[in-house]
């Protein structure tokens, strides 16, 4: 196996080794040694097989590495968001470009189930994988009885 360059999620790091997403391939690498990387840290780089048994991973080299921001913002959805909530069924997940850089995806559920898709998203490391997908560095949840937008911002 050769090295392999791309954009690699940190979901899991302490002070013996680290865990590596690539998340343009869903491949996963463990590393033999923490380099010094954190949980939910985006690293775009190059990594390479361990020999003899080449099941661990290091990382060789490093363009750029960025920490991944993911909150839930007191502020209710925008009237865009509640405008595409209106519009779709229960369920139901849309997804729009922003104008720029991210994506914005508003979600209809239950009123009684908003805050535990709220957990969900804020939990999910897919939320994480696709924040690192898009380039952006921060993710802003916003949430009212029924609607939860989920903003891919820069």
């Amino acid at each position: 196996m050769t090295e392999q360059e791309g954009r690699f999620l940190v979901t899991h790091a302490d002070a013996e080794s680290a865990v590596l997403k690539d998340v343009d391939r869903g491949q996963v690498h463990t590393l033999a040694e923490n380099p010094g990387v954190e949980e939910q840290e985006v690293i775009e780089g190059t990594v390479a097989p361990e020999p003899p048994m080449e099941v661990q991973y290091r990382l060789v080299d490093f363009e750029s590495r960025c920490r991944l921001s993911v909150e839930h913002s007191a502020e209710p959805p925008t009237k865009q968001e509640r405008d595409i909530a209106a519009e779709q069924p229960e369920g139901e997940l849309t997804t729009r470009e922003r104008a720029g850089t991210g994506e914005l995806h508003v979600l209809t559920v239950p009123d009684a189930e908003t805050e535990a898709a709220v957990e969900d998203v804020l939990d999910d490391e897919g939320t994480l994988a696709r924040a690192a997908r898009l380039g952006v560095n921060r993710v802003e949840i916003r949430s009212d009885d029924g609607v939860v937008s989920v903003r891919y911002l820069p």
